[in-house]
């Protein structure tokens, strides 16, 4: 049984680890392209940087490149978004709409301690 669960459980980390980058690279796509039913941004603005980080580093993730390093900058880039644009509106994350950048910056905050596990294309 742990040898079934242990297979298990790294099959799951790379799904979280690879659906958690595709997901944050379309926040980029929409920010950065106007794609995904985005509006896109001034490039050389707050957002359009943002679209950049995560459009770049969304990818870096799911693809398994230098994933400890691209997880500590999204985890950064959502902590950053949380306490300038939703926590002004409240204190709570349901509250302020900022439950998905909390969410975000806990999960590539444990994609950063971890490391990239199985199917990386670079070493952490």
């Amino acid at each position: 049984m742990v040898r079934i669960t242990s297979r298990l459980v790294e099959i799951a980390y790379v799904l979280l680890r690879v659906m958690t980058g595709l997901l944050f690279a379309e926040h980029g796509l929409q920010k950065v392209f106007g794609l995904v039913g985005g509006t896109r941004m001034p490039l050389f603005s707050e957002f359009g940087l943002a679209g950049v980080i995560e459009l770049l580093v969304g990818l870096m993730v799911a693809f398994g490149v230098f994933p400890r390093w691209a997880a500590v900058i999204a985890s950064g880039e959502m902590a950053v978004a949380y306490f300038t644009v939703h926590a002004p509106k409240g204190f709570w994350p349901i509250q302020n709409g900022g439950e998905l950048a909390v969410l975000y910056c806990f999960v590539f905050l444990f994609i950063a301690a971890h490391g990239g596990g199985k199917l990386t294309l670079t070493r952490d």
